[in-house]
């Protein structure tokens, strides 16, 4: 995990300049000039380690050159102490090292009636959000209000319940954060994250009132996506619909994105007959076997590399980071955009033929590939080169931003 030093200072940057001042002209496609929203984020491509920043370590995230880090809190943990939270601690640790900083604000209600305004439910809510605003407002660069509201709430509250809950949310950040810093800060908001948008009936009365409370409201600087989906064209569908519905100086931040949804259609055939050949296995091997063995047993690091070369629906997309990047930033419209960093313990537990094959995305293969004695994580082909290559000067360490007005 990443280490904190007991009694690290935070930053507390609402109200001034982050140290090192405003933020210079952005380069690279869609990012000329100052930018439109107070010298904030744009085309930035960043680390994201979801709620386990466990395999995630400083000198992992400086050899991927990144600049960014991102995370997300479960507000039902915030009952105890806030800075104990792994993604809270982690990101302000990396706050205090320069790196920019998202954290997203999961509201769990899966289980549960969402909680309707002026219930006793919502004021615990509010009480909790108020513990964790305590400690990261002016201690983040971004903070989402919202993870993955459509899938972390009951179907039958996917409606205007669901918009209902989250607008009091918003308004409740917001007042806290004009009281506390009226005179500007650096804590930009945004509403996250929009799930499923190329489904059929993923679009609905609920996500375009989700789209109209994020235009009309002026302190809310974007909306969040997710897209995890099959296909470049299906991503391309998450853009399509939010543009549109943004005001001309609001942008898109992207947390989650991944071809995890291509990759579980192969889950079940087998290996690629030549990699059986050559590494003595059985024809018949799944590929949900393989990935199981080499958790089990890490593979050398030109096994794990032979295996994706020469497994066509890989190999085929192999560059989907680099050209789906590309494409975020030629909007012009980009924040952030954060990818996997690690294959953390989530991915591998339970590991068979129906689960999600998250640990083919991350930046290292830290669970199934052998480490050499460098000490330096392995490498996740080629989507770690694909990252390295894809950052950008201006993106560099320490991050500056420009306060907002509040």
């Amino acid at each position: 995990m990443l280490t904190v030093l007991a009694g690290a200072p935070l930053i507390a940057s609402c109200g001034g300049k982050e140290p090192g001042g405003a933020a210079g002209p952005q380069d690279g496609p869609g990012g000329k000039g100052r930018d439109s929203v107070a010298d904030g984020p744009a085309g930035v491509l960043g680390a994201n380690f979801n709620e386990d920043p466990s395999d995630v370590t400083f000198p992992a995230l400086e050899a991927l050159s990144a600049s960014w880090l991102r995370g997300f809190v479960p507000m039902s943990d915030i009952d105890g102490a806030v800075s104990a939270q792994p993604a809270v601690r982690t990101l302000l640790a990396a706050r205090a090292k320069g790196y920019g900083t998202v954290l997203s604000m999961k509201f769990q209600n899966v289980h549960r009636p969402i909680p309707s305004p002026g219930s006793q439910a919502m004021s615990d809510e509010l009480a909790r959000m108020e513990r964790l605003l305590d400690v990261v407002m002016g201690n983040v660069n971004i903070l989402t209000i919202g993870n993955e509201p459509f899938l972390e709430t009951r179907e039958a509250d996917r409606n205007a319940r669901l918009n209902a809950f989250y607008e009091k949310a918003a308004e409740h950040v917001i007042a806290y954060r004009r009281k506390k810093f009226p005179s500007g800060c650096t804590t930009r908001l945004y509403m996250g994250a929009l799930n499923h948008l190329d489904r059929p009936g993923g679009q609905t009365a609920a996500t375009e009132r989700w789209m109209a409370f994020v235009k009309q409201t002026r302190e809310i600087e974007g909306v969040d996506i997710h897209p995890h989906v099959d296909s470049a064209e299906a991503a391309q569908k998450y853009v399509d619909y939010v543009l549109p519905r943004l005001r001309a100086d609001q942008r898109f931040l992207v947390t989650e994105f991944s071809l995890v949804l291509l990759w579980e259609k192969h889950m079940g055939g087998t290996v690629p007959a030549p990699f059986a050949r050559r590494y003595g296995m059985p024809a018949d091997l799944k590929v949900w076997q393989l990935l199981k063995q080499a958790v089990a047993h890490p593979v050398p690091a030109q096994q794990w590399r032979d295996f994706l070369t020469m497994s066509p629906w890989y190999a085929s997309h192999q560059h989907f980071l680099r050209n789906q990047v590309d494409r975020f930033r030629s909007t012009g419209r980009l924040a952030v955009a954060t990818y996997g960093v690690a294959q953390a313990a989530a991915m591998v537990r339970d590991l068979g033929p129906e689960k999600q094959p998250w640990l083919l995305n991350s930046l290292y293969a830290n669970r199934t590939v052998q480490h050499s004695g460098s000490g330096e994580l392995p490498h996740n082909y080629p989507v770690f080169d694909d990252f390295r290559a894809l950052q950008r000067s201006v993106d560099h360490r320490p991050v500056r931003l420009g306060k907002t007005s509040t």
